[in-house]
């Protein structure tokens, strides 16, 4: 996800939790924002993604950048 994120602009962070579940975090335009939801649905090779949940919330501007977090 990173990767496609940084492709796309979109600033915030991604992380592994110990379940085998993702976080992620990202502020962008809109169809950014769109374009990295596909590559989450598709996942990286190799991977299974079973279920996407998302909530739209108001923009921070916290981000500067679109980074790897530590699993937590």
């Amino acid at each position: 996800m990173l990767d496609v994120a940084q492709e796309v602009g979109v600033k915030g962070w991604v992380r592994n939790l110990r379940g085998g579940e993702v976080e992620l975090v990202a502020e962008g335009s809109r169809p950014d924002l769109e374009r990295l939801l596909d590559a989450v649905r598709r996942g990286p090779p190799l991977s299974w993604v079973e279920r996407v949940q998302t909530t739209w919330l108001e923009p921070t501007g916290d981000f500067a950048s679109f980074d790897l977090r530590h699993t937590v």
